[in-house]
């Protein structure tokens, strides 16, 4: 007969199997196993949680606290800015040893040994005036943080707010009427960005794409650049037998990864490019530069507010243009001054001024990182009746130009009078103070004063080089809904290239 194959048939305990009771078992196991995991786990890293991602803080607790350094609770008394790079702080106890390893170390001791190299030469200064005679540009000054910013302004009485936003009116409406749309895509410049969507070689973001060919088109039509040098557009990317004299060097301050400059090179036959940049970063645009035989490389790791370049040599005697995207807060102020040597507080002694400057295309960004010390044009506030501390309370309501919505340009002619007048209808409703009164502004308003602000700015610095002699102007090169951040500033030497 047939032999009937055997099954092993688990045991059933009320309706429950043998098997389904040691999968349980072992399910309960796991989870306390894996419970007890994350609290060991919990007890070596640092207990701060980090809601955006989550999760806790990775690092390692300090000695005898449950948090690391960072979200550990601390007295700011015993906690200074460290004294080779000030973005970071460090005990005070610690700061004799801290200053033997920290990581900027090897790169301060080698940059302080090149020619190029002065501290602060571009700072500017802490007075009323430039040109007052006392050199303070070297001494440290503490910066005015935004946090301090906003202080001092919710401690004004809201008569001096009211004032101060009726002069911010004012400004704007005098000053700024001749901004104009200056959108520009040369050709040349279509068909590289073409060619990056095709291949995907180059890091594209459309909105950045669109900025870069907006710039490197106003610089053509500023002037400021010869129309592809005579190339045809199909000829992008080619080498121009141009002589070199006949192409200006360029230079880009706050350079990040450097691919502005890469479509000024392959667009426009540049040979020769300078990228002054502080940080360090991947995925530059340096190897790809470097593999065009006929264009000179150099990029200079340096804070521009320490950036001599007279004492440049491969840039003596040859004619230049400055362009950036974006120049954050001060920055601008820092390349005003190092393109412009002899306009700045003092120049190098041993190292006069020889290069040649022709024009600059600057896309000015984050108005709420400037600085009192660093900005060109002080007089041009002192003169239109505002402090020092006004221009700190300005530079904060700028941030408010980026915290709506960008689908229309609303906010540039939103006018904030309205609001002073039922501030002043409510009376005893604001006896709180300027803060009640911000808290209540609605976020049109907002936006709106924050771009005057930016404007004012900006307007400043364009009168501050028509003072100097140079052909200036300011424009929006992107729309408000690619970048708020979108004001183009363009100047010219008097003997053009």
């Amino acid at each position: 007969g047939k032999k009937k194959q055997s099954r092993s048939i688990a045991p059933v305990v009320d309706g429950f199997s043998v098997s389904d009771v040691s999968s349980s078992f072992l399910f309960v196991v796991l989870f306390f196993v894996m419970q007890l995991k994350e609290v060991t786990m919990r007890t070596k890293r640092c207990n701060f949680w980090l809601p955006n991602k989550n999760r806790f803080c990775a690092n390692c607790p300090l000695n005898g606290s449950l948090f690391c350094g960072n979200h550990n609770s601390r007295s700011e008394g015993q906690w200074i800015p460290c004294p080779i790079d000030p973005s970071h702080s460090v005990l005070e106890q610690n700061l004799k040893g801290h200053v033997k390893r920290c990581p900027l170390l090897k790169q301060t001791q080698s940059l302080s040994v090149q020619p190029f190299y002065q501290k602060g030469i571009n700072a500017g200064s802490d007075g009323e005036e430039e040109t007052s005679g006392v050199d303070d540009s070297r001494l440290p000054i503490k910066t005015v943080s935004s946090e301090m910013k906003r202080n001092a302004l919710h401690g004004m009485s809201v008569p001096e707010f009211c004032k101060l936003i009726e002069k911010i009116e004012f400004l704007h409406e005098s000053l700024c009427k001749d901004i104009q749309d200056s959108v520009q895509m040369p050709e040349v410049c279509s068909l590289w960005i073409k060619r990056g969507v095709e291949d995907r070689k180059l890091p594209f973001q459309e909105k950045h794409i669109m900025q870069q060919a907006s710039i490197v088109g106003n610089l053509e039509n500023f002037g400021l650049l010869k129309n592809s040098h005579g190339r045809k557009p199909s000829e992008c990317g080619e080498p121009d037998e141009k002589k070199e004299e006949d192409v200006p060097a360029v230079i880009e301050f706050g350079a990040g990864r450097g691919y502005l400059t890469q479509m000024l090179a392959d667009c426009y036959g540049i040979q020769r490019v300078f990228l002054v940049e502080r940080k360090a970063y991947k995925l530059k645009a340096d190897r790809s530069l470097r593999q065009n035989e006929s264009l000179m490389l150099e990029r200079l790791r340096i804070d521009i507010e320490d950036l001599d370049l007279n004492a440049v040599k491969s840039l003596q005697g040859v004619p230049f243009l400055a362009i950036g995207k974006h120049l954050c807060g001060a920055a601008t102020d820092l390349t005003l001054r190092c393109c412009l040597p002899e306009y700045r507080k003092y120049s190098s002694e041993q190292h006069p001024a020889n290069t040649k400057f022709g024009g600059l295309a600057i896309a000015t960004c984050c108005h709420h990182l400037c600085q009192w010390k660093h900005y060109t044009n002080k007089r041009f506030f002192l003169d239109l009746g505002l402090t020092k501390e006004e221009f700190h309370a300005i530079t904060w309501f700028t941030s408010w130009a980026v915290d709506a919505n960008h689908d229309s340009d609303l906010p540039d002619t939103t006018n904030c009078i309205s609001h002073l007048q039922f501030i002043k209808e409510q009376g005893e409703g604001y006896a709180d103070g300027v803060e009640k009164i911000l808290s209540d502004m609605q976020a049109d308003r907002r936006a709106a004063l924050g771009f005057k602000c930016k404007w004012i700015i900006d307007m400043g610095r364009l009168m501050w080089l028509r003072e100097h002699g140079l052909d200036a102007k300011i424009v929006k090169f992107v729309p408000s809904s690619i970048s708020p951040e979108n004001h183009l500033l363009l100047a010219r030497s008097s003997n053009l290239l």
